[in-house]
């Protein structure tokens, strides 16, 4: 099955920011195009405001001013439904409300042809949903582009329950036709992005709640040590914090209520509050005219060590042994079975998060996740109230050796990097082991649609098949309420490989 040819129509119905953009790229990509709202006049509107965004790239050099003309020539205005009729795609980007949707596309089955490819652009509603209410289900099929359409490269080709295979792969082509980035997946709640990204808002959020850092200090640790283009709390006040909520309850609830996509109560309170983000001028930052954008924590220069001691390899923060020495640390190194740690001259520990916490230890302070230490340019520290002040120093002194601003926290097990990032993985892992997507699309996905640094399971082979299922093990452990157990896909993950390396750890 192939892409629909360019002489076919396309039609969008639905004429916000996401239609526009919808009906955008799929002139420009070259098919007549006709665009239908509910509200009279809206589509005259949007036409001409897309008309405007094909100036202006012909301004910019993207566009050249004969297919600007060619494809202002392609788009149409459609006053009523009936004038959809010839359409071989229709792409609905209506209110998000299955009622609407529903009704919306069995008048359409009454108009279209048989053989026209019928589309729901639905972020949170289910595809097999909307589609049960079509006489010809097999012919609906879900077209998730992101905002803005235009510029995201992502589509998320979401086959219902009833969505026949040859529907699925038209519209799989159609997308890459049209220059997009297509990743197929089953209908599931959230899809790929919106489901396995929950837990990037969800720890920050409850570092938080828990009182173990500020906002800002813990998107600079997500920004700087995570390798995250930009930080939980800022990118909910762009995303705006009820459109993130909302999406973030509709998972929760479709799950039913499963305690892994729970909502944040402080989130909860700020969309209560009025305090939506950006657009209304306060979210978690204060957008107002003369307000200060507030610095994350940052740490005193501290002395660095005169040696540490390795016990161990550090695993998946190896790497820091060779920037210690090229620091002038001296580092002694012991041979440890089960030993991952530095020892200070204090005598305290300097070990990696692992879903532990200080205060069970004599003298422990932990280090985050970071992607990339060399290129880190911020390293959170934790300690507890029993971690005695020369081992926090020292700890502090030898990290800012390293050339890394340094952030202290409060003694949140698994910090702030790491255990976002162990629960991604985990989430990628349970949707794989459900048959919601292939691991490169979920790591596509993730890449492109929500712009990670690294897809889940391209950070899982780099950290080693076992660390997540380890600090999720526990993390459990000390929060037995389930959001942290780790799924058994994880888990026969995990177990396989030590297994297939001998190891019974």
């Amino acid at each position: 099955m192939t892409a629909l040819d360019l002489s076919s129509p396309v039609a969008v119905v639905g004429t916000g920011t996401m239609g526009q953009g919808i009906a955008q790229v799929a002139l420009v990509a070259g098919h007549p195009v006709r665009l239908h709202d509910a509200v009279p006049g809206r589509a005259r509107e949007a036409a001409a405001a897309i008309g405007a965004r094909l100036d202006r790239l012909v301004e910019k050099g993207r566009m050249t001013a004969a297919d600007r003309d060619a494809a202002r020539a392609r788009l149409t205005p459609a006053d009523g439904i009936a004038d959809l009729a010839d359409c071989a795609l229709v792409v609905e980007a209506v209110l998000e409300r299955l009622d609407v949707k529903q009704d919306l596309f069995r008048e359409l089955e009454d108009i279209v042809a048989d053989d026209c490819l019928l589309a729901t652009n639905t972020s949170s509603l289910s595809v097999t949903a909307i589609g049960g209410a079509l006489r010809h289900p097999g012919r609906f099929v879900g077209l998730h582009f992101f905002n803005p359409a235009p510029l995201l490269p992502l589509v998320e080709v979401v086959s219902g329950f009833a969505t026949d295979v040859t529907s699925a792969t038209r519209a799989y082509e159609t997308a890459r036709a049209w220059g997009k980035t297509p990743v197929a997946c089953a209908d599931t709640p959230g899809f790929i992005v919106n489901r396995i990204a929950r837990p990037f808002y969800a720890e920050a959020f409850a570092v938080y709640e828990a009182q173990g850092a500020d906002p800002a200090t813990i998107d600079a640790v997500l920004r700087e040590s995570g390798g995250f283009r930009m930080g939980a709390f800022e990118l909910t006040d762009l995303i705006g914090q009820d459109v993130n909520e909302s999406v973030t309850h509709s998972v929760w609830q479709s799950f039913f209520q499963d305690v892994r996509f729970t909502p944040s109560l402080a989130q909860r309170r700020l969309v209560e509050s009025g305090r939506l983000g950006r657009k209304t001028g306060q979210g978690w930052y204060d957008y107002r005219e003369g307000a200060e954008r507030p610095e994350p924590h940052t740490a005193e220069p501290a002395e660095a060590p005169a040696y540490v001691v390795a016990e161990g390899d550090l695993g998946p923060a190896g790497e820091l042994l060779a920037m210690i020495r090229e620091a002038g640390v001296q580092v002694r190194e012991e041979d440890e079975d089960n030993g991952t740690r530095l020892v200070l001259p204090s005598g305290g520990q300097l070990v990696l998060a692992d879903g532990q916490t200080s205060v069970e230890f004599r003298d422990v302070v932990y280090f985050d996740l970071a992607l990339d230490y060399r290129g880190a340019t911020r390293i959170a520290l934790s300690a507890s109230q029993d971690t005695s002040p020369r081992t926090l120093a020292e700890a502090t002194g030898l990290f800012q050796a390293l050339g890394k601003k340094v952030s202290v926290i409060g003694d949140i097990p698994g910090m702030i990097v790491a255990r976002a990032v162990a629960r991604i993985i985990d989430l990628a892992y349970d949707a794989v082991a459900k048959g919601v997507a292939t691991e490169e699309d979920i790591d596509t996905a993730m890449r492109l649609g929500v712009n990670y640094p690294l897809g889940p399971f391209e950070w899982s082979r780099r950290l080693g098949r076992g660390w997540a299922y380890a600090l999720l093990d526990d993390l459990h452990l000390r929060d037995p309420s389930g959001r942290y157990a780790p799924s058994l896909a994880l888990y026969r993950h995990a177990y396989a490989t030590d297994k297939r390396e001998g190891s019974t750890s």
